[in-house]
């Protein structure tokens, strides 16, 4: 019971820049994608699924920069 006055865990749930960065970019690639599809411009579903490995790149790369979550171990 000697941990009961201890101070909470902070948990930010992934509000970082990076975070809002990368699921900015993954919803504009997905979007364009789907847009895309529909209309079957092969061309830029190409450029969405670029776009969408660019935002996993950007996303990490933000995070080694200090701004997003630090990983868990």
């Amino acid at each position: 019971m000697k941990d009961a006055n201890a101070p909470a865990k902070q948990v930010h749930h992934g509000n970082t820049p990076a975070a809002w960065t990368t699921t900015v970019l993954v919803t504009l690639a997905f979007t364009a994608g789907t847009l895309s599809i529909m209309f079957a411009n092969w061309i830029a579903f190409g450029a969405s699924v670029a776009l969408l490995v660019v935002a996993g790149i950007v996303g990490k790369v933000m995070q080694m920069l200090g701004l997003g979550a630090v990983a868990r171990r």
